[in-house]
């Protein structure tokens, strides 16, 4: 019997069920929400079941969601009669996935957490194993697909402090929820101490995030764009966040080199309100999304699904997300799988354990302020030695982490089993 939390939590969400359709043309009239698919955030299908066995793995946004190509690349190389099924939240991750995803596997936008509409969901696709990625607890998901026999892992699971102190007021309701799934790998340690408190049985850590290959790129458009930006060394400003590319932009000003500034923020429908910040500090700003060639200022990459051709422009990566407070940093593996040399700013601490063991390997550098990353933008530039003795290192820690993936593998392959 499910705890009185979770039973007014699904009563609750059960008389609010009806307004969800009017709730998502609202959103989809903000933009956030593909009115074309809002079908599938009810539950309902485009397309028939596969035959054979399902595996359905869920990543809330981009970036849970890309974090599960390497686990999908493993699925379909060790079981390719498996179909795989992916749901994410956002339209972002949608189109990027679009771009991303092997033949063969589906995308579906996930259901909103009501009772019906989790059922539709389930009834439709039958899988026969579900993997969660990250923090996703959603309870009547989650309770549906246990009651209908479906194996459940939670993957490359986070937790924080303050979501583990609210599930803290919760517990029965956590333990219920975490007892649902045969198998937990947190990302580290301090969410495999805050999950095991809460009642889960944990296994080895896995982090996706750090398991991935690298980002991929069209050769072509990669010289094209080497042979427009010649001889100057690129800096790149990646995944950078509201207020970060003024900061990243001063600085490259203050180094003063011959050199090129890639901006590609973590969200580029931002792009008319950056351009404006950065013409206003003086810099001649083109744009990637108007095809525009790198002019002699400031390259505005305003695309979906390019930074890996930005990343291997690049002499070194400055990461966004990590020079004002909040957002917590972004994933440094990304320059690093290619090589390329990372900067980041202090206030990375969504990837501070990573980036503590980068540090000590020297395969990464924190920049304490915007006059350090200016001195750093400068050595790295004058320097190219260094850099590159960076980037190989950050490249050779990288390669360390695939590892994980096998083991995980490994505790999967059972659950897939009939």
């Amino acid at each position: 019997m499910a705890p009185a939390s979770l039973a007014l939590y699904g009563a609750a969400t059960g008389l609010m069920e009806p307004f969800a359709p009017a709730l998502l043309r609202r959103r989809a009239v903000a933009g956030k929400e593909d009115p074309a698919r809002l079908a599938e955030r009810l539950g309902r299908a485009d397309r028939p079941r596969p035959e054979g066995p399902l595996v359905w793995l869920h990543g809330v946004s981009v970036g849970e969601s890309l974090s599960l190509l390497p686990l999908i690349a493993a699925l379909g190389a060790r079981a390719p009669e498996t179909r795989i099924l992916v749901t994410s939240g956002t339209r972002t991750s949608a189109e990027l996935l679009a771009r991303r995803l092997p033949p063969g596997v589906i995308h579906q936008y996930a259901p909103v957490d009501g009772p019906r509409t989790v059922a539709r969901f389930l009834d439709h696709w039958r899988p026969d194993l579900g993997v969660f990625v990250e923090s996703e607890l959603w309870p009547n998901m989650i309770l549906a697909a246990k009651r209908r026999g479906v194996r459940l892992a939670l993957v490359s699971a986070r937790m924080t402090q303050a979501s583990a102190r609210g599930w803290g007021r919760v517990p029965a309701a956590a333990r219920t929820l975490l007892g649902a799934f045969d198998l937990v790998l947190p990302q580290e340690a301090e969410t495999a101490d805050r999950l095991a408190r809460l009642g889960a049985q944990v296994g080895p850590f896995l982090s996706l995030k750090q398991a991935g290959g690298p980002l991929p790129c069209d050769p072509a458009e990669l010289e094209r764009l080497r042979a427009a930006i010649g001889a100057r060394p690129v800096i790149l400003a990646a995944s950078t966040h509201p207020g970060e590319e003024e900061i990243i932009a001063r600085a490259f000003q203050a180094a003063d080199r011959d050199a090129l500034l890639v901006v590609a923020p973590r969200h580029p429908d931002r792009a008319e309100e950056i351009a404006a910040a950065l013409t206003a500090q003086g810099f001649e700003v083109t744009r990637r999304s108007a095809g525009s060639p790198p002019g002699p200022g400031i390259y505005l990459a305003d695309t979906l699904g390019e930074m890996g051709l930005f990343f291997r422009l690049a002499r070194a990566a400055i990461m966004g997300g990590s020079f004002l407070p909040g957002v917590g940093g972004h994933n440094p593996l990304e320059p690093a799988r290619l090589g390329i040399a990372a900067v980041t700013g202090p206030h990375a601490f969504n990837a501070r354990a990573v980036y503590d063991e980068m540090f000590a390997e020297v395969a990464a550098i924190e920049a304490a302020d915007e006059a350090a990353l200016a001195r750093h933008i400068a050595g790295l530039i004058d320097y190219p030695a260094i850099a590159r003795r960076i980037g190989e290192a950050g490249l050779a820690y990288a390669e360390r982490q695939g590892a994980a993936l096998d083991q995980a593998m490994t505790l999967l392959a059972p659950l897939l089993r009939p």
